[in-house]
């Protein structure tokens, strides 16, 4: 089984000179750096550390991944947020837990006595909001469904469609923002009965660069794409 950490970047200079070097390269297969035009010296670190890059050419999270897809070359795919969110040292654990034959295994901050310290009242509700309403929808038992760290067959991607433009359209011309394909990924994981568990991982405060995430404008888009998924469940 073949591994690909996927690092997705955008001006996070910061953080990748603090988190990759305790990323060790026996651990996956391939590193493949999605950048999202960065202009700190993100880049050239990343050359400098011979990691293999994905100039993105569209905005948005879900572009990183429908344009970095293609390149990854491992059986399961790792995204990774190089900005001090996700811990090096829950990869080994999400690649064993991947083979013992799951679909996914998502890092969960909220599952035990895992906590997120980059939460507010509002990201914290939202999410919780979010993941009830995709159990109680959809028959799962998440206790985070909007992380974006987590490991997945790649072929999942084609298997639930995540790349299909009608489900993210017309939300995206609308709100102007394209998040990241995590919650359409949960809902449908759970309406084909994929086989999923879950890790606890703290999620940590970011380190430097900005937050790209807009919490009003991403929470609307997933909750109407969470409403069209009961539509069509």
């Amino acid at each position: 089984m073949r591994t690909t950490l996927l690092v997705l970047t955008w001006n996070e200079i910061d953080g990748m000179r603090a988190i990759m070097p305790r990323v060790r390269r026996e651990w996956v297969d391939q590193i493949l750096v999605v950048d999202n035009g960065s202009t700190d010296g993100t880049v050239e670190f990343a050359l400098q550390q011979g990691y293999e890059i994905c100039h993105q050419k569209k905005k948005g999270l879900r572009r990183a991944y429908e344009e970095a897809w293609p390149l990854v070359r491992g059986d399961v795919v790792i995204p990774f947020a190089p900005d001090g969110s996700s811990l090096p040292d829950r990869i080994p654990l999400l690649i064993e837990k991947m083979r013992e034959g799951y679909d996914m295994v998502i890092v969960s901050r909220y599952r035990d006595d895992a906590r997120s310290e980059d939460d507010n009242w509002l990201t914290a509700f939202g999410n919780w909001m979010f993941t009830a309403l995709i159990n109680v929808c959809f028959g799962a038992r998440y206790t985070d469904s909007l992380v974006m760290y987590r490991a997945l067959r790649k072929e999942l991607a084609e298997q639930l469609q995540l790349f299909d433009e009608a489900a993210y359209q017309p939300m995206e011309r609308i709100l102007r923002t394209a998040p990241g394909f995590e919650v359409l990924l949960t809902v449908r994981a759970a309406k084909q009965q994929c086989k999923v568990t879950e890790i606890p991982g703290d999620e940590p405060k970011r380190i430097g660069g900005t937050q790209k995430m807009r919490p009003f404008r991403w929470g609307l888009f997933n909750l109407i794409q969470i409403l069209r998924e009961i539509g069509s469940h």
